[in-house]
């Protein structure tokens, strides 16, 4: 039986050593997530990390095990910059990433497979239960914007909420 542990640890270590080959200390993220991020950037399309001397406004986020944000829809203007403080009041761990759909479906089934990959992004705040985190941003165009918790099975469970971005 020892054998058949080893060989299986083995085989599992080779299949996973290529999706970390490249990985230069950034939280275990593939080489695949970061050129994805490097060349575009989560959110890119509609704002940038915002400047902590530049807050317009503070929006504070719930974060709850029943797999919901509160609040789920937040109305912004463009050009503003946002203090989102986020509060996982849950038992689980929950994050808030700012992201287009697709990019947020891309990184959630990144998420299923590297259950382990932490999020060391600005447009990202990961919150243990019982704490707070801060995420701060630039919104430069108008339209609608999404966010959600990747972690593994909550966006799938509707952990999802919409920003507006008028003028």
């Amino acid at each position: 039986m020892k054998p058949l542990i080893i060989a299986a640890a083995f085989a599992f270590g080779l299949g996973s050593a290529g999706a970390f080959a490249n990985d230069d200390g950034q939280s275990g993220k593939t080489a695949e997530v970061r050129q994805k991020q490097e060349s575009k950037g989560h959110g890119a399309e509609f704002g940038k990390p915002g400047d902590a001397r530049k807050v317009s406004r503070t929006i504070d986020v719930g974060m709850g095990d029943d797999m919901r944000f509160k609040p789920a829809n937040i109305n912004v203007k463009r050009g503003e910059t946002i203090r989102f403080v986020v509060k996982n009041n849950g038992r689980l761990k929950h994050e808030m990433v700012l992201g287009s759909m697709n990019e947020l479906k891309e990184h959630a089934a990144l998420m299923r497979k590297f259950p382990e990959m932490e999020h060391d992004d600005p447009n990202a705040v990961s919150v243990d239960p019982g704490k707070t985190g801060t995420l701060i941003w630039h919104f430069t165009k108008t339209g609608t914007f999404d966010f959600a918790c990747l972690q593994p099975g909550h966006f799938e469970g509707g952990m999802v909420g919409k920003i507006w971005v008028g003028h």
